[in-house]
């Protein structure tokens, strides 16, 4: 049996704290200690005894029904991504130590429908948030996080990445003094690279590379531990994302991210610009500059000609 119950406790109870009585339908019911609702409020709306609840919170999941799983999650106002997490929780404590292989190479298939979207930069990725593959497009606009040279964890850190050590993002967010400047929403693109190996730790608690990439990152950066104790999850589907690229500039892209069903634990993400608009100009620029790159024996750029003026 896999003993997560301090996850189980501290995701219940951050769920908990954020949600008012008035944003429950409650009334507010005097002072309190603690901002949101009491436990007796959140058994009361998920109609269930209070103890039961507070065993609940206590970790104690093992066995418990779908149904009841289901209206803790109303009662605490999980949205998509919460509601996943608390089953994955549920799963994981009631399972033996079984682990996702974590994929380290992409299949030639994959590789071969990268290749073949020309227009759009795309990659795959696993989920601890290694870059395992991309396309032509792919590699030249993360050729900042490809090329990362931030030392690797030991007492006597050299530069460079270690062998077998893949390009991760999380790291070059973190770790990298390059971060902050390919990110430009720094702040947000931080809080969904944690979420999702949040949501990624629920899913495959016995990981041990993903384990030892998070605590990697919780003892080298204050910024990682802040945000990895909010216990905040995410479902990575389609949005916007903004990016610095060092020979380009400015891009902002559109996104489609979705999960390999015939690869477990791959994730594909490609990136698309509207006709006639500065982003779609922006990727005609990046697509320019890659074909000028000078390409390593593993194809990847290792030149960056001067950057456009900002």
């Amino acid at each position: 049996m896999h003993d997560n119950r301090d996850e189980i406790r501290d995701f219940l109870a951050s769920r908990r704290a954020r949600i008012s009585p008035e944003q429950a339908g409650l009334a507010p019911g005097g002072r309190r200690r603690v901002p949101g609702l009491r436990r007796e409020e959140v058994a009361v709306l998920a109609g269930v005894s209070t103890d039961w609840y507070t065993r609940l919170e206590k970790g104690h999941i093992t066995g418990v029904s779908e149904d009841v799983l289901n209206a803790v999650a109303g009662a605490l106002q999980l949205d998509e991504a919460e509601r996943a997490h608390l089953f994955d929780l549920a799963r994981a404590a009631g399972s033996g130590p079984r682990t996702r292989r974590l994929v380290r190479k992409v299949r030639p298939g994959l590789q071969r429908m990268l290749d073949a979207m020309t227009d759009a930069p795309a990659i795959i990725r696993n989920g601890r948030m290694d870059i395992l593959a991309a396309n032509h497009l792919g590699r030249a606009m993360y050729w900042p996080v490809l090329q990362s040279r931030h030392p690797a964890p030991g007492p006597n850190p050299q530069p460079g990445a270690a062998p077998g050590r893949p390009p991760n993002i999380a790291r070059f967010q973190f770790l990298d003094p390059a971060g902050p400047d390919f990110f430009p929403e720094w702040d947000v693109a931080a809080d969904i690279t944690v979420a999702l190996l949040r949501t990624e730790a629920g899913r495959d608690p016995y990981n041990k590379d993903l384990t030892q990439l998070i605590g990697e990152l919780s003892t080298r950066s204050a910024d990682f531990r802040t945000r990895w104790a909010q216990h905040n999850v995410r479902l990575h589907s389609t949005g916007t994302k903004s990016f610095h690229h060092p020979a380009i500039g400015a891009l902002v892209l559109d996104y489609e991210s979705m999960d390999l069903n015939a690869d477990p634990g791959l994730n594909l993400t490609v990136y698309t610009a509207a006709p006639d608009t500065p982003a779609h100009d922006a990727l005609r620029l990046l697509a320019s500059w890659a074909a000028t790159l000078d390409r390593t024996q593993d194809d990847q750029p290792h030149q960056v000609p001067e950057e456009r003026p900002r």
